[in-house]
C-alpha cells in the first residue's frame, strides 16, 4: 500500500498549462493570421452556398456546347458549321419578308454579272437583313480584277453593288512564266486570254511595277515603239528592248529618252535599224557601238579578204 500515498499526492496537484511547441505562435492572443481566417470564411461561404435550382443542367449543357465546338474547329469543320448557321439565318429571314429580290449591278466587264455575284457570296438563299455590306465589300476586293466595290443594302429587299475594274495592261514574263498585269502591277491572270495576246511584253523582276513609266516613254517615238517586241528590266536598272526584226538596242539608266533620240535620228539618216545589225548598244552617252550579226561579220571578213588580196596583186603587178 505504499504506492497508494504517493499516487493521492500525484492526483492532488494542479496539472501545469501545456507550453506551446517552438514555431507555433499566433501572435497576439494566439489568433490565427489575417489570410488563414480570409481563406477559413470563404470556404465556410462556398460550404453554404445555395445553388439555384437547376444551374447544374445549365453548366452540363454549356460543357458539351462547348466541346462540340472545339471539336468541330479541330476537325475542320468550322466553317460548314458558321454556312449552315447563315443559311439558316437567311432562311428565317426570308420567310418574314428580307429576301432580296432585286440586285443592281454596275461597273462589271471582264468578270460578268454570275461570277462578281458569286465573289460576293450571294445567292439564290442570301437575305438583306443578314447580309453584311463590308464583308461583302472586303471579299470583292479580295478578287485581283476589282479595285473598289460599293455595297448599298436599300430595305426591304434591294440591293445595289458597283464595282471598278483593273483593266488589263501587258504581259508580264518572269521565271518562264507570262502573267496577264494591270497598270498598277497587280497579276490579274496566271495565264494569257487569247484576247489579250496582242498587249505589250515587260520581262524581268520588277518590270511589273517600272513598266507604266517606261511604255509612256516609249510612246513618245512611235517610230520606236511600233517595232517593239518585248522589254527587258535589266537588274532593276535600265530597260532593253528587242525590236521585232531581231535587234536588241541596249538603253542606259539615266536618261533613256536622250537615248531613244539619237537612236531615231541614226535610222532617219544612216537606216540603222535597217542594217544587219543584232544590237545597238546605247548605254554610253558619247558614243553608239553596234553588234553585225554573223552573216554580216562573215560577208565584211570576205570583202576585206578580197580587197587586200587585189591589193597585193595590183602591187606586184605595178613591179
Amino acid at each position: 500500500m505504499q504506492y497508494r500515498g504517493f499516487l493521492d499526492r500525484l492526483l492532488s496537484k494542479s496539472p501545469k498549462a501545456a507550453v506551446p511547441p517552438v514555431g507555433a505562435s499566433y501572435g497576439w492572443h494566439g489568433a490565427p493570421p489575417a489570410w488563414q481566417r480570409s481563406l477559413r470564411r470563404a470556404f465556410i461561404s462556398l460550404i453554404n452556398l445555395k445553388v439555384p435550382h437547376g444551374i447544374g443542367s445549365s453548366a452540363a449543357a454549356l460543357l458539351l456546347v462547348a466541346s462540340a465546338t472545339y471539336g468541330a474547329v479541330r476537325g475542320g469543320h468550322g466553317q460548314e458549321i458558321a454556312d449552315n448557321l447563315q443559311n439558316l439565318c437567311d432562311d428565317v429571314a426570308n420567310s418574314v419578308g428580307f429576301r432580296i429580290s432585286e440586285i443592281a449591278l454596275t461597273g462589271e466587264h471582264e468578270l460578268g454579272r454570275q461570277k462578281v455575284l458569286a465573289i460576293a457570296g450571294i445567292t439564290g438563299r442570301s437575305s438583306l437583313l443578314f447580309l453584311d455590306p463590308a464583308q461583302t465589300r472586303k471579299r470583292l476586293t479580295a478578287n485581283p480584277w476589282i479595285s473598289e466595290a460599293t455595297v448599298l443594302k436599300l430595305y426591304p429587299g434591294r440591293l445595289r453593288i458597283e464595282v471598278k475594274e483593273r483593266k488589263p495592261f501587258a504581259l508580264w514574263q518572269k521565271d518562264g512564266n507570262v502573267f496577264l498585269i494591270a497598270e498598277d502591277g497587280t497579276v490579274l491572270e496566271a495565264f494569257v486570254p487569247q484576247r489579250f495576246a496582242g498587249l505589250p511584253l515587260v520581262v524581268g523582276k520588277g518590270a511589273e511595277h517600272a513598266a507604266p513609266d517606261f511604255m509612256k516613254l516609249i510612246a513618245r517615238f512611235p517610230d520606236i515603239a511600233t517595232r517593239v517586241q518585248a522589254s527587258v528590266f535589266v537588274a532593276e536598272r535600265r530597260w532593253d528592248i528587242y525590236l521585232k526584226d531581231k535587234v536588241v538596242v541596249e538603253l542606259p539608266e539615266q536618261a533613256p529618252d536622250k537615248a531613244l533620240a539619237t537612236l531615231v535620228d541614226l535610222d532617219k539618216t544612216k537606216n540603222l535599224l535597217s542594217r544587219d545589225i543584232t544590237a545597238i548598244d546605247l548605254r554610253l552617252a558619247d558614243r553608239v557601238a553596234v553588234r553585225q550579226s554573223d552573216a554580216a561579220y562573215a560577208a565584211r571578213e570576205d570583202a576585206l579578204k578580197a580587197a587586200e588580196k587585189a591589193a597585193k596583186k595590183k602591187k606586184a603587178g605595178e613591179a
